[in-house]
């Protein structure tokens, strides 16, 4: 019979796995161990890979009802997502986010997963394996670094002194009405959202969507009372097809930054 997994076991096969395929080859990647999926410049490694079938393997096993949605998995069947947005009991993994920043051989890189039920996320998992922290988020129950409670420090109430980031590298510099100029995450969700939730920014505007990448962190920044929606103004879900995502560290800060959306550099 399957067993389920706990919350403690979830984070511990990130772990190992991080430990196992991707730690060895960080900052001792040959050639022939990065490759580009769909176009130059986006980057799949030997970590990404064998990690996702680690971690996939591990969660069907445990867990064979479910589907998991796996980013490389993803590469070679589009039609995953909308698998994955009808499931009742769905897993996401994004072995190696960040891998631009880790074929570089920066720390800033993570191993994420999240649970979703019937079309809400329940648990999430983030590893940063060079930094050595782990986030997790079970929904209800508040977000842990390390196994102590994450407690956000209120945004600033001048807008004017707000943080804000964002993934799209053209539209650094940005000034979104009294807000910014916006600067640049840290080109890796499983380091943006953690930072949003400690209060490292008050802010982050992204355009790439897919769910591997938002959906750990977006509960996260839900569990510290932020808010993560849509560029439009809806609450972001794990079946949510949005065009571009803002998470904020409350209600104000949203809102102010969906206001002046249509400002920033196309």
């Amino acid at each position: 019979m399957p067993r389920p997994m706990d919350t403690d076991a979830v984070l511990t096969l990130l772990q190992e796995t991080a430990e196992t395929v991707i730690n060895p080859r960080f900052r001792a990647l040959a050639e022939g161990d990065i490759s580009s999926k769909t176009h130059p410049g986006d980057l799949v490694t030997v970590a990404d890979r064998e990690a996702e079938v680690l971690i996939a393997r591990a969660l069907r096993a445990a867990y064979p009802q479910a589907m998991v949605l796996g980013e490389e998995e993803y590469a070679g069947d589009a039609r995953l997502l909308d698998a994955f947005r009808a499931a009742d009991h769905a897993f996401t993994v994004d072995p190696v986010d960040g891998t631009r920043n880790f074929v570089h051989g920066s720390p800033d890189h993570a191993v994420m997963a999240a649970e979703v039920v019937a079309g809400q996320t329940v648990r999430a998992w983030i590893w940063q394996p060079q930094h050595e922290v782990a986030y997790v988020a079970e929904r209800g129950s508040g977000l842990w670094r390390d196994g102590v409670q994450v407690r956000r420090a209120a945004a600033p109430e001048a807008p004017e002194d707000l943080d804000v980031r964002t993934s799209t590298r053209r539209s650094v510099g940005t000034m979104l009405g009294p807000v910014g100029p916006v600067g640049l995450t840290w080109v890796s969700c499983g380091i943006d959202y953690p930072q949003l939730a400690t209060g490292g920014c008050d802010g982050l505007v992204y355009g790439g969507t897919m769910p591997w990448d938002h959906v750990p962190g977006a509960l996260m920044i839900e569990e510290v009372g932020g808010v993560v929606g849509t560029t439009d103004g809806e609450v972001y879900g794990p079946r949510s097809r949005p065009r571009g995502i803002v998470a904020a560290a409350d209600e104000r800060v949203y809102r102010l930054l969906v206001e002046h959306l249509g400002e920033m550099r196309a």
